[in-house]
């Protein structure tokens, strides 16, 4: 069922619009080939991939509830997933950790349907970004996909000073777009920081549930599977 009054469409950025697990992906591969991980220490690029992934997204958990700081985010990640793998070369660990950034952002896949979902909503309604991600790492992928065409404002929490599910930093979103709730929604991957935490806020939200996780969905919490389902409600 359509609603008529709704102006903004406010989406999450990694995993929802740009691809983030397949841009990681191939930017690790390249970085395990350059490196001769494989060759010199016996580790396959799936199992290194894997367990990279695994903590980087817990760490990013632990992020966002306020456990850890980016700082330790970006000092850990790699050296604790080389410990898991056993490799032992902290040097290594933080040559990857130097590079990932630049690396992944050379890569530019956007999640199915984000194209010819921002074609239909952009006759209709303004579109945002409101991100976890960091700052200027954002700025890149939303440029370097040709995303920015379709915003009419983008942010990263890391400018309201906090991190979804905050409501402070929802409040920075709306407020730097010049949206009210009431006309507001917001799409988002992840159950804890873009689902609940727009619906606490106050916003009627969407959540992406690229993993099939089994979720009890609030009153004005919907559930896609695929982005193009949004063109049911919207």
């Amino acid at each position: 069922m359509k609603n008529n009054s709704i102006k903004h469409a406010f989406f999450d950025l990694d995993n929802t619009l740009w691809d983030f697990r397949k841009n990681s992906k191939f930017a690790l591969e390249q970085m395990y080939l350059q490196n001769d991980i494989g060759q010199r220490f016996g580790v396959e690029f799936e199992i290194f991939e894997s367990t990279y992934q695994q903590r980087n997204e817990a760490l990013w958990a632990d992020l966002r509830d306020q456990k850890v700081t980016k700082e330790e985010l970006r000092a850990r990640r790699f050296p604790e997933a080389f410990v898991i793998l056993g490799i032992e070369d902290i040097a290594l660990a933080q040559k990857f950790e130097a590079e990932y950034f630049d690396q992944i952002v050379k890569f530019d896949y956007l999640v199915e349907g984000t194209k010819e979902l921002l074609d239909y909503l952009k006759p209709k309604y303004k579109i945002h970004v409101l991100t976890n991600g960091f700052l200027e790492v954002s700025r890149r992928k939303i440029y370097q996909s040709d995303l920015h065409p379709y915003l009419d404002s983008w942010c990263s929490a890391e400018e309201a000073g906090g991190r979804k599910p905050s409501p402070e930093v929802f409040a920075y979103a709306l407020e730097k777009a010049g949206a009210k709730k009431q006309e507001s929604v917001y799409i988002g991957d992840d159950w804890i920081a873009d689902a609940l935490g727009a619906h606490h806020f106050g916003l009627t939200s969407f959540f992406f549930n690229i993993d099939n996780l089994k979720v009890e969905l609030p009153e004005n919490v919907f559930e896609i599977k695929k982005l193009l389902e949004i063109k049911r409600w919207l």
